[in-house]
């Protein structure tokens, strides 16, 4: 498999408590936070090109943009869309959409990866 332009990937996930501001501020309401939100964002970039790697190699997060447009409360789906827009040698782009179930668009944006090759050890 190879890295191209297009390549999408879908992630669904339940909103749980630990993922909303009351997490860290106790009076605050059940809602998804933003870093929540951004590393959900992140996680469906990478799978999106996770198959088509070397073996040992992953991407890691060198940026974020992103917009939290909506709220969206503990118990409600969240579907993230990923979808890879640019490649320049190691470094990649792609454009974030996140939905909740009610089919409200909540975050959006663009996230930037780099694909991390390890070095291999000396024998």
């Amino acid at each position: 498999m190879e890295i191209t332009l297009g390549m999408t990937q879908e992630l669904t996930r339940t909103v749980t408590a630990e993922m909303c501001t009351k997490h860290t501020n106790p009076d605050a309401p059940g809602i998804l936070s933003t870093p929540s939100m951004i590393g959900f964002m992140e996680a469906a970039c990478a799978r999106c090109v996770a198959p088509a790697l070397a073996e040992g190699s992953t991407t890691v997060g060198t940026a974020v943009n992103i917009r939290h447009l909506a709220s969206t409360l503990e118990g409600q789906e969240i579907t993230c869309v990923a979808e890879l827009i640019e490649i320049d040698r190691r470094r990649l782009n792609f454009s974030v959409v996140v939905t909740n179930d009610k089919g409200v668009k909540i975050g959006e944006g663009q996230h930037e990866r780099f694909i991390f090759i390890p070095k291999k050890k000396a024998e």
